[in-house]
């Protein structure tokens, strides 16, 4: 939370919050594909996808009503110029929600929430993308968070779509995610490289990179019914070249202080224990259930370790008020 003077609890929603409710669905994706090819607990996938839900419904709550106090807030949030594309995590989590709990709906209601969740996010990733045209948005400030409202935002709504029985929308949206992935991505690269080093708080955002090729991946199994081809290998060998840059990224992270931008983390981990584990399901070579447990191991540690440091930084910190003996105060305390 941020400050807000004008709020008498002295706090305001920020778009990144809804980082939390994206990763920690992204895990229960992740937990449900373990729970189909590992035979894992399936309760566990529920749990995280209920956590999410009430998180992200709470989350929604608490930003609209702000938002509603203030005209043009909504405006100023999505062209703010390295938070706005953050604003398509509201619907991308709606996205990531239906796709688990639409198995409790009638199919006809299902795809009614998927078409309207879709539009939203189409109509975010619109009114960001003419704004980026307009020149409005300066080289220096753009960083690969921009990838999620255009790229891994159509990839997602891919599989929401194939989910609820909307196969050919959801290849439509493949295609979408694919195109911008083209665009945004060769333009987020060039600034990466030539335009210096990023601010601190949006070095997470490096994380990122793994999230097209890991969703579109997905997106790939969901709408083809788990079949391999030359498209999703190819997926397939960007996500490892994206997986190798992270690796090397390990010592730029570890530098950073802990904050709420860590939860940037969460989804593309999740995300790639998912991916790598439907791929390991589809090959089934020698210890590919040991490996796929390994993925999503680590993906729910990163996750939980981030859950609980930021319980713990939320958590006052009590200051001994114990008045100190006598023989401890200072030389130029003590008296004559």
């Amino acid at each position: 939370m941020s400050k807000d003077p004008g709020d008498p609890i002295g706090f305001r929603i920020s778009l990144n919050f809804f980082a939390i409710p994206l990763g920690i669905s992204g895990l229960g994706g992740a937990w449900t594909t373990a729970s189909a090819a590992l035979g894992a607990p399936g309760w566990i996938n529920g749990l995280l996808f209920w956590i999410s839900g009430v998180c992200w419904l709470v989350l929604s709550v608490l930003y609209v009503g702000e938002r509603l106090r203030s005209r043009g807030a909504f405006r100023a949030d999505r062209e703010h110029p390295t938070d706005g594309a953050q604003a398509a995590f509201i619907p991308v989590v709606g996205l990531l929600l239906l796709a688990h709990f639409e198995q409790y709906m009638a199919r006809s209601a299902a795809q009614a929430v998927c078409w309207v969740l879709v539009f939203s996010l189409a109509v975010v990733a619109g009114q960001l993308f003419a704004h980026w045209l307009t020149g409005q948005t300066s080289f220096p400030q753009l960083h690969p968070g921009y990838f999620l409202p255009l790229v891994a935002g159509p990839f997602v709504a891919g599989i929401t779509l194939s989910v609820v029985g909307a196969q050919t929308a959801g290849r439509a949206a493949l295609g979408a995610g694919m195109f911008f992935w083209v665009i945004i991505g060769g333009v987020v690269t060039a600034r990466l490289i030539t335009a210096g080093p990023l601010p601190t708080p949006a070095i997470p955002a490096l994380s990122v990179l793994l999230a097209p090729p890991a969703t579109g991946g997905i997106a790939i199994f969901v709408a083809y019914h788990g079949r391999t081809g030359t498209l999703q290998t190819a997926f397939l060998g960007i996500f490892m070249t994206m997986l190798m840059v992270q690796i090397f990224l390990l010592p730029q992270y570890r530098r950073i202080g802990f904050g709420l931008q860590f939860w940037t983390f969460t989804f593309p981990v999740a995300a790639s224990a998912n991916y790598g584990m439907r791929w390991c399901q589809s090959v089934r070579f020698p210890g590919w259930q040991e490996l796929s447990w390994l993925a999503l191991a680590i993906a729910t540690a990163v996750v939980l370790a981030i859950a609980v440091a930021t319980v713990r930084s939320l958590v006052p910190v009590k200051r001994d008020r114990t008045p100190r003996p006598a023989t401890e105060l200072e030389p130029e305390q003590k008296t004559d």
